[in-house]
């Protein structure tokens, strides 16, 4: 393929980015999406659906390493962990690396994502696939959590596209009232919301579903080079306020207990404390924020 062909993100209409392509390694319509991975030479291997990055080689720790060290750190004691989403298995390595988690579920609706991360993106699932912890399941993530038992799981971990297409349905009143119920009584859910300099709605209007349902709703910040636009914002919203309150020395014993201390390439005590203090222009779209 031509050094000089490019592929242009297809996000927001006005405004984008664009990556350099060395290889396409696959490209697939499977029943719910486009799924396209290339290989470039400043990000290493991207996967797109629908012409969205989704994730790179390059860049994933940060949004994976947010995504599931902040709140199983905060909760100190999770041992069932519900993934849903997280197809390319970055998610799940990193749940499954704190000493705490007995059971991993991860429900992915698009087995091709699966199968296709595993070919071409195996370090960033690693080892996870055959972790006797973890339960991969290929279905839909709505209907799992109206069929979990109460109360069974401690973190819900959401790692969906935006709601359009495919991954509406999980921003939804109906998917955030069973992801409280099926919570423990200290439970929280995590989930994307965007990037509110471009998606300022997404926060808002998630955030206003997920208050319904939590006594305790927030978000916190990771700066994802690929996730354009400044801030990525990730929802908190936990049935236990005192979950936002630990102190960064105990973050840092929790973490030096189960070995991630020092290993992340992203989070850190520091960082985990210092990802709630959102700047103006953010805070102003959640609830009871001005």
């Amino acid at each position: 393929m031509s050094a000089d062909l490019w592929a242009h993100e297809t996000l927001y209409p006005d405004w984008g980015q664009r990556f350099r392509i060395s290889r396409t390694l696959a490209r697939v319509k499977s029943r719910f999406q486009d799924i396209v991975i290339l290989e470039t030479g400043s990000h290493g291997r991207v996967m797109l659906l629908d012409g969205v990055v989704q994730i790179t080689e390059a860049d994933e720790f940060v949004y994976q390493e947010m995504l599931a060290h902040v709140p199983l750190f905060a909760h100190g004691a999770a041992a069932n962990v519900l993934i849903i989403g997280a197809g390319d298995g970055g998610v799940l390595k990193r749940v499954l690396a704190h000493g705490t988690t007995r059971r991993a579920v991860m429900v992915e609706i698009d087995g091709d994502v699966i199968a296709l991360s595993k070919q071409y993106l195996p370090t960033i699932g690693g080892s996870a696939w055959e972790d006797p912890r973890a339960e991969v399941i290929v279905g839909d993530g709505i209907d799992y959590v109206q069929r979990a038992p109460d109360a069974s799981f401690d973190v819900i971990i959401v790692d969906s596209t935006d709601p359009i297409g495919v991954g509406e349905v999980l921003f939804t009143d109906a998917f955030y009232a069973n992801c409280s119920r099926i919570l423990t009584p200290r439970g929280l859910v995590v989930n994307q919301c965007g990037v509110p300099f471009m998606q300022a709605d997404e926060l808002a209007e998630t955030s206003r579903r997920r208050a319904r349902f939590f006594p305790c709703v927030t978000a916190y910040l990771a700066a994802v080079p690929t996730y354009v636009g400044g801030f990525m914002t990730l929802g908190w919203a936990a049935k236990d306020p005192s979950l936002l309150e630990v102190p960064v020395e105990e973050l840092r014993r929790r973490a030096e207990a189960t070995g991630i201390l020092g290993a992340t390439r992203y989070w850190t005590p520091e960082i985990h404390a210092a990802a709630f203090q959102l700047p103006p222009y953010i805070a102003c779209h959640l609830p009871g924020r001005r």
